[in-house]
């Protein structure tokens, strides 16, 4: 049985740990609500506008913009958002696991599929896994996420794959839907794919003005960037939300470890106390 001291060392540094997870589970509430109302403005406009797009490409012919066009399946670039940092139960696991699975499987039959990495776990997930071509990784983007970041990125995915490196593009993200729930989500970005409707529905022509080259220029790519915005907005969310539920479980778990730590000690120190007493008994009874 381990000693007084021992024991109430321990109880000392659970009780240290409970703190500190008290005090990131505060930070990560306060931080998730103003996430929360970040995602919640943005989905209105990005879930509209993707609406829009696809009834576009449903009435538009694929060679009317490059990022219509479905080129089969040659190249494939996977976006893979994470968090930089841990400690937010299976946050990072569950979308890193998911491009891995989805690499490895290659369902749609890619000759090769690259991965960009937005966060630093999924770095340091991938980088150990063979297989898996990890071209390039953002760091440190999450604490401040704004439209100006995702539209970086955006530009930098059109323009791939307006290019022809890619013939598809893929996103991965934790999509937010409570504070304890978030799913692991994967959707296809590129290209741009047409509204499914039924063989007796009348697909009505668009006007456009100015001209149909210059609203789909102005359009497809502004999509891109409001999609990767919200993927963005909707990963912060789910990691906060992951992180305040994992610092909660913490915290009661070390104060379960307390309760037990303590009945420990408490026993310990009875038992000294007992065997110091019987120490006594017997001493006495022997002068006698």
């Amino acid at each position: 049985m381990a000693n007084l001291k021992d024991i109430k060392k321990r109880i000392s540094s659970v009780k240290s740990t409970q703190q500190i997870t008290k005090a990131m589970k505060m930070v990560a509430a306060a931080k998730l609500r103003r996430a929360q109302d970040a995602v919640v403005a943005a989905r209105p406009y990005a879930d509209k506008l993707h609406d829009m797009l696809s009834s576009l490409a449903l009435r538009e012919d694929a060679n009317a913009h490059p990022l219509l066009q479905n080129r089969g399946t040659g190249r494939a670039l996977v976006v893979l958002m994470t968090a930089d940092r841990g400690l937010c139960g299976g946050f990072n696991a569950n979308v890193n696991k998911m491009t891995e699975r989805f690499v490895r499987d290659n369902a749609e039959g890619y000759e090769l599929i690259d991965i960009l990495i937005i966060g630093r776990k999924g770095k340091e997930y991938l980088k150990r896994r063979d297989g898996m071509n990890i071209i390039k990784v953002h760091e440190n983007i999450a604490g401040s996420i704004n439209y100006a970041t995702a539209a970086l990125i955006g530009a930098e995915v059109v323009e791939k794959y307006v290019s022809g490196d890619y013939d598809a593009v893929y996103l991965v993200f934790n999509a937010f839907q409570s504070a304890i729930s978030q799913e692991a989500t994967l959707v296809k970005l590129l290209p741009v794919t047409p509204k499914e409707v039924e063989e007796s529905v009348h697909v009505a022509e668009y006007l456009y003005e100015p001209s149909r080259g210059e609203v789909l220029k102005q359009l497809l790519p502004k999509h891109i960037e409001v999609q990767i915005f919200r993927a963005l907005l909707e990963s912060v969310a789910s990691e906060h939300g992951a992180r305040m539920s994992s610092m909660d479980s913490a915290s009661k778990n070390a104060s379960e470890m307390i309760g037990k730590l303590t009945l420990q000690y408490n026993r310990a120190r009875q038992a000294a106390i007992t065997k110091e007493l019987m120490e006594i008994i017997s001493g006495a009874e022997a002068i006698k």
